[in-house]
C-alpha cells in the first residue's frame, strides 16, 4: 500500500517530495503512481541494450527530473549516476545501475499496486 511510511521505509525522502507538491499528499501519491509507469524506464533499458547512448541519455535525463522532484531517492541516485555517465558519452557496463533502478522501481510499483 502506498503510504508515507512505506515510502520512507524504501528510502524515499518524502518530506522533500511532499514540499514540492505543496504538501498535498493525495497529489504526491498521484504523481508517484504516474512516475512509476513512466515510459522512459523502458526507453532507458532498451536504449542501453542497443548501445544508443543518445536515446539513453534523453530517457535518463527525463527520469532524473521526475524522480528527483518526487524525492524517489532509491531510483534517483542510480538514474543520476547513469545520466552523468551518458552525458559524457561514456561507454561502460550500465547493468549494475540499471539493475538498481529496476529493483527500486519494482518495489515502488508493488507499493502502488496495493
Amino acid at each position: 500500500m502506498l503510504t508515507i511510511e512505506a515510502l520512507q521505509a524504501m528510502g524515499v525522502k518524502t518530506q522533500e517530495g511532499l514540499a514540492r507538491c505543496l504538501n498535498n499528499e493525495a497529489f504526491y501519491f498521484r504523481m508517484i503512481k504516474l512516475a512509476a509507469e513512466d515510459a522512459n524506464f523502458e526507453k532507458l533499458r532498451t536504449a542501453l541494450e542497443a548501445g544508443d547512448l543518445d536515446a539513453a541519455f534523453e530517457a535518463a535525463h527525463a527520469l532524473k527530473g521526475v524522480t528527483g522532484n518526487l524525492a524517489l531517492t532509491p531510483i534517483y541516485e542510480p538514474v543520476q549516476a547513469v545520466t552523468e555517465l551518458l552525458r559524457s558519452r561514456t561507454e561502460t557496463d550500465y547493468s549494475a545501475n540499471l539493475a538498481r533502478i529496476e529493483a527500486a522501481l519494482a518495489d515502488l510499483r508493488a507499493l502502488c499496486a496495493d
